[in-house]
């Protein structure tokens, strides 16, 4: 599944927002979770924001997410116009997307 998240966010929480944001990457590269993918994109009015999102078994494991969760919490009140959630269905993509690559076992010395 793949979906877009839209939102704008108010002026004097623009901040705020970036920072949760950046903390819930901060944990999803920690934790690296399987099968999601995450884009999170800022328009050129500096308010709105697009987030990008793919996986299996959405919206896990996003809500286990402790950064997530915090950068979820307060979403609402933070923005001017709440988050629309829209499914997207590919229908072409260029390039192709890559095949999963082969993992071989590491020797060890």
């Amino acid at each position: 599944m793949k979906v877009m998240i839209r939102y704008r966010v108010r002026p004097d929480r623009v901040d705020e927002h970036l920072g949760l944001v950046a903390a819930a990457f901060e944990e999803m590269a920690v934790l690296r979770p399987p099968r999601l993918r995450y884009t999170a994109h800022r328009l050129n009015d500096g308010l709105t924001f697009v987030n990008l999102v793919e996986g299996d078994d959405l919206p896990s494991p996003l809500p286990d997410l402790g950064a997530f969760q915090r950068y979820r919490a307060e979403l609402d009140e933070r923005c001017d116009e709440p988050p629309v959630m829209t499914e997207l269905i590919e229908i072409e993509s260029y390039p192709p997307p890559s095949p999963p690559a082969a993992t071989t076992p590491r020797r060890q010395q």
